[in-house]
């Protein structure tokens, strides 16, 4: 249809039969299409008969590539609003081009107050990420064409760095926080690294390719968050009455069982490979949280309470 658009707009005044043998079809689809684009969309097309063609009767500016509903619409407008957690990266300006071509491209036929979207729906991040853009411009546009690099990382805690040399497989954004899923040459498995705590990045001028088996969604599998552990823990903790609410409202990972006590409160069990992350998650409740099991958790849970009485 847009090739029959484009023929018509040349002002050549084409037929059906000069229209199949071109885009070879038959005479039945061009006159099908071209019922499409007049009653459908709504095309000012005519034939004329001195002439054997089709014509516009008014100026056409564009093809409407794009038919959408109004449901549709509102999707695109809250799409445009989740962009919030890509301000700051690469991802922005492609996005928000992307965004702006097919609003531009919509038929004038739909009609929406788009200020009661706006004043009724929207996106807040907690903490936004501290990005250098350049630093990860370079890790996605690596990623993508399977470039080695060499990473001077900083890890948490620690002053010194040290030099890295990666296979970028991947780039997640997890919880709202960047990361990036290498493969480490001098540890010699794939590492997490943070994307902030990169303070130079070269290319090595070496290729790789990525495993067919490497995938983020197993490899995330039995973590409460983004780092994946060695060891199978089957955690256990229990929520008060108080907040018990805020835990049967989420899925907080794929294993979790959930268990409603007497008292209104609950129990929720889980199959973990590490702990760090759940034990940080229990303490962000207050005292509202108890770790049950495993005793390693229970151990650590109270470690960090004592700390905290300190």
């Amino acid at each position: 249809m847009l090739r029959i658009h484009q023929a018509i707009q040349s002002g050549k005044f084409p037929n059906a039969s000069k229209l199949a043998a071109e885009l070879e079809v038959s005479t039945k689809s061009i006159h099908r299409d071209i019922e499409f684009m007049r009653d459908r969309l709504e095309l000012p097309i005519e034939y004329d008969s001195s002439r054997f063609g089709y014509f516009y009767t008014q100026e056409v500016s564009g093809f409407p590539t794009m038919q959408i509903t109004e449901g549709e619409l509102v999707a695109l407008v809250i799409a445009e609003k989740a962009l919030e957690q890509y301000r700051g990266t690469n991802f922005e300006k492609p996005l928000l081009s992307a965004i702006r071509k097919m609003e531009q491209s919509l038929p004038d036929t739909i009609s929406l107050n788009l200020a009661d979207v706006e004043q009724t729906i929207s996106f807040r991040t907690r903490a936004e990420p501290i990005l250098e853009l350049q630093v990860f411009d370079t890790l996605a546009k690596a990623a993508a064409r399977r470039q080695q690099l060499e990473l001077t990382y900083r890890k948490p805690g620690r002053r010194e760095t040290e030099l890295r040399v990666v296979d970028p497989y991947h780039l997640a954004n997890i919880n709202g926080e960047w990361y990036l899923f290498a493969y480490d040459h001098l540890r010699r498995d794939i590492r997490t690294f943070a994307p902030s705590r990169i303070q130079s990045i070269r290319h090595t001028g070496k290729t790789f390719q990525r495993p067919s088996s490497f995938s983020v969604e197993k490899r995330l599998r039995d973590s409460f968050g983004v780092y994946s552990g060695e060891g199978q823990y089957r955690v256990a903790i229990r929520f008060n009455a108080r907040v018990a609410d805020y835990i049967r409202e989420k899925r907080w990972h794929h294993s979790q069982e959930i268990k409603d006590l007497p008292d209104g409160g609950l129990e929720l069990r889980m199959r973990l490979s590490g702990l760090d992350e759940v034990e940080r998650w229990i303490l962000s409740w207050g005292g509202n949280a108890v770790a049950l099991e495993p005793r390693e958790l229970v151990e650590l849970v109270k470690a960090a309470a004592r700390r905290i009485l300190g």
